[in-house]
């Protein structure tokens, strides 16, 4: 089973981003997807696989949050 964590991309540079979870912040590939700054995107294997509208993004991350607070 895998769990997609959405991330922020806090920076783009050429087909790279610097994607933000929480604090944690990881390179990604985004060649295969159209995305901006600002952007929430679901990772796998190191590339940006999916971009999320922010409302979505949020009740997810909220989602875990509780998730996790109940653990």
């Amino acid at each position: 089973m895998c769990l997609a964590v959405p991330g922020k991309i806090i920076e783009i540079e050429g087909k790279k981003a610097k994607v933000d979870y929480g604090g944690i912040k990881r390179e990604v590939d985004i060649s295969l997807v159209n995305a901006k700054e600002g952007d929430y995107v679901i990772v796998h294997a190191g590339f940006a696989i999916q971009v999320l509208d922010e409302k979505n993004a949020i009740e997810t991350l909220k989602l875990f949050e509780e998730i996790f607070e109940n653990a």
